[in-house]
């Protein structure tokens, strides 16, 4: 049986963010506004006093006006002193020293755990301060409330009715009449740390806040959504303080149906509404994927996220290695990892390669010749038995592989050694996988400047560190990572320079261009057009420098210029329905002029102000 989770944040944060949600209408709603004489829009309130201050959507603390205060009956419940909130933020980031030694539980635990909690309590009290602070430091805070840090939260998550049959009625209880972003997870494959059960929400949570802080969705209109379809994590099975169902996982008919009945619940209450799929094991991640895609406004991060950042990064792999883009079907890409997000990225970069040769059934069998792909189980062949049906059309051929001098089963090492290829591609979840034997291999790349791409994350996940990569291959390679490395020492060289990339980059731009477009899928061109978009927005000076990604302080920008080109193929495609009050053939107009459509979307994107206050009697 299956329990629906509408939770959020870890243990009691989790459940306080929801509640508030739940309990507090205007938190979810869309405030009723009118204009002043100086052009100004106040909010119309129905709360005021200490009501005002417990909730974290109005709350401003000191940053209240002394007319506010009069008007909303906040005199002497605040320090007498207004502040801006610029002054608020200063004061905030001074004090963070000293409140992550306060809010670490004992000396064994994460600093960047104590982060997080901070600013979950910073959003817990103030929700517009709390993304004013994340966007601004966005490159520090992102890998606290997404991966990696967010990992450790869903881990130490913890101390139903059956809903299976009521998902519409349940939809239907959440007061929002406007939802534009779900994020939705079973729990079962969390930042490759496996199967955490209903603790793996804090995934959908972490994602929503990135949605807001880089792409400006409205959070009053975001909905993080678990799943609970039961676990296989003994562990879990075990534990008497776990909240979620202790049985073993749905499988085969009984699950489908259950995420059928989720998929209609939410797209009959929220017709416009985009999902993400987030984290589900791999056994379902493609089936999800293509029972849906056709017919929602839906996608998968990790696998066509995940795929578009890689193929962005090979494309910008290419010019860094001082090569036009368009040899990218010349490189030769070795590929450790065959679960969803490995086969989602070589299918991608396949479709890009055969793209550029002019999409034929031979530029296909070309493209698909140009990868060799390595499971835990070493080189996939067509000898493999029982093998994957989305891997087989990446087997190598056996006497091809023979004239190569490899067979079916060849390790890592093996295939590098004899490819020699241009790129060595990691998205095994194995941390360590590159090993110092697989990087010395890589040392005989027909490449001057060979690419890694160790993408795994969290970051003990992830194949190999920057310090291993350099002092192993040379100075002359190009790095890139699916987590960043802290307190990382390369001397002279920057690890900026060889780019932390991950879905970061795309996910936020996918996310939004889909929204302002109205597009009634998320087609393969869109994602294609994010993908190429990121690849171009460096320029060549950064990447002859080795930055095939930018860097994440700049995610807004990267957002609203992916969203463009997202909006722009909807048109292209004739896919676009319009958003809001902008119908189709009026995009269609926005989207002839280029500085237009960016205009359009920066002005689309949510940014956290605080609004002048008014009280209205119910």
């Amino acid at each position: 049986m299956s329990n629906f989770y509408n939770q959020t944040r870890a243990a009691s944060s989790l459940m306080r963010r929801l509640k508030r949600s739940l309990i507090n209408p205007t938190a979810v709603t869309r405030p009723r506004c009118f204009t002043t004489a100086e052009g100004h829009r106040p909010t119309l309130v129905h709360k005021r006093s200490l009501d005002i201050l417990h909730d974290p959507w109005f709350n401003k603390g000191t940053a209240f006006s002394m007319t506010e205060r009069d008007r909303l009956d906040l005199r002497g419940l605040l320090p007498p002193n207004v502040m801006s909130s610029e002054q608020q933020i200063e004061r905030f980031m001074v004090d963070l020293k000293r409140l992550e030694v306060q809010a670490r539980d004992g000396p064994s635990d994460p600093n960047a755990l104590a982060k997080w909690r901070i600013l979950n309590r910073l959003h817990d009290r103030n929700e517009t301060m709390y993304y004013k602070v994340l966007i601004a430091n966005i490159e520090e805070y992102a890998p606290i409330v997404y991966t990696p840090t967010v990992g450790l939260v869903c881990q130490n998550y913890s101390g139903l009715a059956e809903d299976r049959g009521e998902m519409m009625s349940m939809v239907y209880n959440w007061p929002a009449d406007q939802v534009d972003m779900i994020v939705v997870t079973d729990g079962s494959r969390i930042l490759g740390l496996g199967d955490l059960g209903v603790q793996g929400i804090g995934i959908a949570i972490g994602k929503l806040d990135l949605y807001v802080a880089a792409a400006g969705i409205n959070p009053q209109r975001v909905l993080p959504v678990m799943i609970d379809v039961g676990t296989n994590n003994e562990k879990l099975l075990k534990n008497p303080l776990y909240l979620g169902l202790q049985q073993h996982r749905l499988d085969g008919d009984e699950y489908i149906a259950v995420i059928d009945e989720f998929m209609e619940a939410v797209f009959t209450r929220w017709p416009n509404v985009i999902v993400q799929f987030e984290d589900f094991q791999s056994k379902w991640a493609f089936k999800l994927l293509q029972r849906y895609r056709n017919t929602h406004r839906m996608f998968n991060d990790d696998v066509q996220g995940t795929a578009g950042v890689a193929i962005a990064g090979l494309l910008g792999a290419v010019r860094a290695q001082g090569r036009p883009m368009i040899d990218f079907p010349k490189q030769k890409i070795v590929v450790a990892g065959a679960g969803s997000a490995g086969i989602g990225v070589v299918n991608a970069a396949r479709k890009t390669m055969a793209r550029m040769l002019g999409n034929t059934e031979h530029a296909f069998d070309s493209a698909k010749s140009q990868f060799w792909v390595v499971d835990a189980n070493g080189l996939i062949t067509d000898e493999r038995e029982n093998i994957d049906p989305d891997a087989l059309p990446f087997a190598r051929n056996t006497n091809e592989a023979g004239r190569q001098g490899l067979r079916e089963g060849s390790s890592l090492v093996e295939v590098v050694r004899q490819v020699r290829p241009d790129v060595l591609l990691g998205l095994s979840g194995v941390g360590g996988l590159f090993s110092k034997e697989v990087l010395e291999a890589l040392k005989g790349s027909t490449s001057a400047k060979p690419a890694i791409f160790a993408m795994s994350n969290p970051t003990k996940n992830a194949e190999c560190t920057p310090e291993e990569a350099f002092s192993i291959v040379g100075d002359n390679i190009i790095l890139a990572s699916g987590s960043p490395f802290r307190d990382v020492d390369l001397g002279n060289r920057q690890i900026g320079h060889s780019n932390q990339g991950n879905n970061m980059y795309l996910f936020p731009g996918i996310g939004l261009g889909t929204l302002l477009s109205g597009s009634r899928i998320i087609s393969d061109g869109m994602l294609q057009a994010a993908a190429e978009r990121l690849a171009a927005y460096m320029t060549e000076d950064e990447v002859l420098k080795g930055m095939i990604f930018p860097p994440i302080s700049k995610i807004r920008d990267i957002t609203k210029e992916v969203a463009a080109a997202v909006v722009k193929e909807a048109i292209e495609e004739d896919l676009a329905e319009g958003y809001r009050d902008i119908d189709a053939r009026e995009l269609q107009k926005i989207c002839q002029n280029e500085e237009e459509v960016l205009e359009y979307v920066e002005n689309s994107m949510w940014s956290p102000e605080y609004p002048t206050l008014v009280y209205k009697r119910d």
